[in-house]
């Protein structure tokens, strides 16, 4: 029998992107100094929706995960997505 408190809050972090308080990334996403900022800095929402751009952007520029050049291009385009600031929020 396993015993579920829903009472228990789950961790929050103040998320640089959105500015709201949310639930974090379930696991840091890369081993280096951006995915730790972002495992440290970004909510879970907004990773969701990084993760969504990112396939589009793979599917628009039809991208070969292979490649160095196009790994540097997420990289840079994921840095730019999570952590400039935006006009809108």
């Amino acid at each position: 029998f396993l015993r579920v408190s829903i009472l228990t809050p789950m961790a929050t972090l103040h998320c640089t992107r959105c500015g709201q308080d949310r639930e974090p990334m379930a696991f840091q996403p890369f081993q280096n100094e951006l995915g730790r900022r972002a495992y440290q800095e970004i909510c879970g929402v907004c990773w969701a929706e990084w993760l969504k751009t990112q396939q589009q952007l793979i599917n628009h520029y039809g991208l070969n995960l292979r490649d160095p050049k196009a790994k540097e291009f997420l990289l840079q385009n994921m840095e730019q997505f999570l952590f400039q600031t935006q006009s809108g929020v």
